[in-house]
């Protein structure tokens, strides 16, 4: 309560138009900022066959969430998360993906949450990433659920239909008034720096996925299906692969030059991911 909360730090010192705006747009779905870009592909895919053949795995959804964390670390701006109408800055990156056990469609998949320090390398970020999928695809097996799911079993199997309304209610107006518990934020996937979605294993092209109302994302990266793209070199047009991003953001997070420019470094690394490969001395702390 009174500004304090596990998963955030009030910040006190915002200039007076970061102070207003989120009593404007009182909601994340009020907020919503769409922003769109193709990548190449051609320096991700040289990085890739360089680390195969020092059998070391890496792919897109690697590269880029490693890219992300550094993003994170050095642009704390984009780490804070708005909660009735107040700014908080996080004391850890998290990042939240859907893991599929199958491609059957009867299986929705789970969901994971990551935490990182900020200072991790592009190999510690993959094997990471590496440890929860194998620990998911195990947890299917012996057919375990994990702490979101066992949640949501909670709520959904073990509570009256007519409960179940109330219950979502007062989580909520828990979370808004900071009175929601440690071990109940760090199982919902929703209070997290970053969720993330791979539309390229179904297939498909990137979206623009919605933030929700519900927790603390303010950020939703959903990345497509590489695809050929013509690509202007000189006074003539080339084809040349590429891969589409669809990023939705909370715009009372961070005004548009911090973006922009937050933007530029992102293209930096994903053109030169070995810039990922030495750790970070320290991620660089938001305002006081």
């Amino acid at each position: 309560m009174f500004g304090k909360r596990p998963d955030g730090r009030l910040i006190r010192t915002l200039e007076p138009i970061q102070r207003v705006m989120p009593y404007i747009m009182k909601e994340r779905n009020d907020a919503m900022n769409m922003f769109e870009e193709v990548i190449l592909c051609k320096h991700m895919d040289e990085y890739i066959a360089k680390k195969a053949a020092d059998g070391i795995e890496m792919d897109y959804t690697r590269i880029m969430l490693a890219a992300m964390v550094r993003i994170l670390a050095l642009r704390p701006q984009l780490n804070r998360f708005i909660m009735r109408g107040r700014v908080f800055a996080r004391p850890k990156i998290w990042i939240s993906f859907v893991v599929h056990r199958s491609f059957r469609e009867e299986d929705a998949g789970t969901t994971v949450k990551l935490e990182f320090d900020g200072t991790e390398s592009i190999f510690e970020v993959a094997q990471k990433i590496d440890d929860v999928i194998a620990k998911e695809l195990a947890t299917a097996a012996n057919s375990v659920g994990n702490s979101t799911d066992k949640l949501l079993e909670t709520i959904m199997q073990k509570l009256p239909g007519w409960l179940i309304g109330g219950v979502i209610n007062i989580l909520m107006w828990m979370d808004k008034h900071d009175m929601l518990p440690k071990a109940l934020i760090d199982a919902v996937p929703m209070h997290t720096s970053l969720f993330f979605t791979n539309l390229k294993s179904l297939g498909i092209n990137h979206i623009y996925h919605h933030t929700y109302n519900f927790g603390t994302t303010s950020l939703f990266l959903a990345l497509g299906k590489e695809k050929m793209q013509p690509v202007v070199v000189g006074d003539h047009l080339e084809a040349a692969k590429g891969i589409g991003i669809g990023l939705v953001m909370d715009e009372r997070i961070c005004d548009g030059l911090y973006f922009a420019r937050t933007l530029k470094m992102l293209k930096k690394f994903l053109r030169h991911p070995e810039l990922l490969e030495e750790k970070l001395e320290a991620k660089v702390e938001d305002i006081p």
